[in-house]
């Protein structure tokens, strides 16, 4: 066993008698912490559960980068669905087979490229932010099923909280 990345994990109760030098670790691009957990009576308590490290969203962004959907300004949105729909189906059901919320963050990541490459494509919506949002929303709307991600739900804002 290498002694760097062999270490013991503390697994048990969320208030423990002595403070624990380790309280998670990571594996197959999943963080294993204690996390809320709801059980059949519909009441929470803490358990050790797994979902998306930090280094895979990292690594998931780092990719949706690469893409560079706002240079495909000649593309439609079926032509960008039918490109990374196979990638953000894989994506989801690997990391969203537990803990799913913590994946949302990542796919709101995409609305937010999306609605970028919508500001490059059309020129009403160049530099108005807000109004891309609404209009890839209105299209989340009439076409729930076109994006992987906007089939679970993750759609984009039609508004935006802005300070006052």
């Amino acid at each position: 066993m290498h002694p760097e990345k062999t270490r013991i994990v503390y697994c048990g109760k969320a208030n423990p008698i002595i403070t624990p030098t380790f309280i998670a670790f990571d594996f197959l691009g999943y963080t294993f912490r204690r996390r809320k957990a709801k059980n059949k009576q519909g009441e929470y308590f803490t358990s050790f559960l797994p979902a998306i490290s930090n280094k895979a969203k990292v690594a998931i962004r780092d990719k949706m980068r690469t893409w560079q959907l706002h240079r495909k300004g000649g593309s439609d949105l079926k032509g960008l669905a039918s490109m990374i729909n196979p990638v953000l189906r894989g994506w989801i059901n690997y990391y969203g087979a537990f803990y799913k919320t913590e994946l949302y963050g990542v796919l709101q990541h995409m609305n937010r490229l999306l609605a970028r490459w919508a500001m490059r494509k059309y020129k009403r919506l160049r530099r108005r932010k807000v109004k891309a949002i609404r209009w890839m929303s209105e299209i989340s709307e009439r076409n729930p099923h076109l994006f992987e991600h906007w089939r679970i739900g993750i759609r984009p804002l039609g508004w935006i909280i802005t300070a006052v």
